[in-house]
């Protein structure tokens, strides 16, 4: 009976709905209270084609779960201009399901999953072919990915919170001219991932406790013109892993308490590390082939034993951040088990005064005597 433009307010309680479906009709759903929609398992909850349509207040639960179709809370497809707001989901397939759909804003949701195994698990907020969402102050845990972007242009991620997912905090591929800020990564399979994609812009994040021996803090895999700015990386196993990077800057970002801070593979360009600050890492670099044009300047290293003989705060001695041990255990991950040894602080000291196995290029030419301060 709704006719678009009209609000339909749902009084608190508890409504075994499934396959609610809106075409055509720009309608403002709005519950009181939290009123339930419990899908009962049997499929999609919301299923949305139609412009200009708000739903909020909503707690919806029990998603249908499907090998061969992506069940989900709410399914958008060909919307636009729509808003998912302050909605809870719990026991959930996929979260929101967002398919060639544009001008969007998803806030204040907080979406929760069994978080048992990635084949029966969806994606919190999932993007297909979007552009120009903003996801902000978003909750979402024990899903298979937070937040996943693919052919996503202009859009903004910003203060959410992704934790304990069972591969992915984010995950975006093929997704350009996006940016994220101020959102935390913690306690996730494999941290963020951000593939194919170019134009990128990350400040403010927090890459936290991303632990195992698959996992790392931030993937970069053939990224190009993006910009790491302020962001935290503390507890990673891996706190960036690059592979295939282009013209991509990391300016003021704190690397704390990761196993290796940076690990670099082959391919990577025009990559710059300025004014960082490298914080009690097992191993601050880690580097595979050959050093390019990328470059070290300006940066706090803790493991740094220079001198500063005119006190203007800049080592007079640089620093080879690469040391020849984090090259062995590239080569022989068993190694690791020498970790603490004396025989391996003489062997990298050796290295130091005579690089031999170790690119020889590879300096900051500035190191910082003081941590830096942003």
């Amino acid at each position: 009976m709704a006719q678009s433009g009209d609000t339909i307010s749902i009084e608190e309680g508890i409504y075994k709905e499934s396959d609610i479906t809106i075409i055509n009709k720009s309608l403002h759903i709005k519950g009181i209270n939290y009123p339930v929609i419990d899908a009962g398992m049997n499929g999609t909850a919301f299923a949305i084609k139609a412009e200009g349509v708000t739903i909020e207040g909503l707690k919806i639960i029990n998603i249908g779960r499907s090998h061969t179709k992506d069940y989900a809370a709410i399914l958008l497809n060909g919307s636009q201009n729509f808003t998912l707001k302050n909605n809870i989901l719990e026991n959930v397939f996929f979260g929101f399901l967002i398919e060639k759909s544009d001008n969007g804003l998803i806030e204040g949701n907080r979406i929760e999953g069994e978080g048992i195994d990635q084949a029966n698990s969806g994606n919190a907020i999932h993007l297909w072919n979007s552009n120009e969402i903003t996801i902000k102050n978003n909750h979402v845990k024990e899903m298979r990915d937070g937040i996943y972007i693919e052919f996503g242009k202009n859009c903004k991620i910003i203060n959410n919170v992704c934790e304990k997912n069972l591969r992915y905090g984010l995950h975006f591929m093929f997704s350009d001219s996006n940016s994220y800020i101020g959102n935390t990564f913690e306690d996730n399979g494999a941290g963020v991932a951000v593939m194919f994609s170019k134009h990128i812009e990350m400040k403010k994040n927090l890459f936290k406790k991303n632990w195992g021996p698959a996992s790392y803090g931030l993937l970069l895999k053939e990224i190009s013109d993006a910009t790491l700015e302020h962001n935290i990386f503390e507890d990673n196993t891996i706190a960036v892993n690059a592979d295939g990077t282009t013209r991509v800057e990391f300016i003021e970002n704190d690397f704390k308490n990761n196993g290796y801070a940076i690990k670099v593979h082959g391919g990577a360009y025009t990559t710059s590390f300025t004014r960082n600050n490298f914080l009690h890492n097992s191993f601050d670099v880690g580097y595979s082939g050959r050093l390019n044009d990328n470059t070290f300047s300006g940066n706090y290293w803790t493991n740094y034993s220079g001198y500063d003989l005119d006190k203007d705060n800049i080592g007079d001695v640089a620093y080879r951040p690469v040391k020849l041990f984090s090259h062995i255990v590239n080569q022989t991950p068993e190694a690791i088990v020498l970790l603490r040894s004396l025989f391996i602080d003489i062997m990298d000291f050796s290295e130091k005064v005579s690089p031999i196995f170790t690119p020889k290029e590879l300096i900051d030419p500035h190191p910082q005597m003081k941590r830096i301060l942003w």
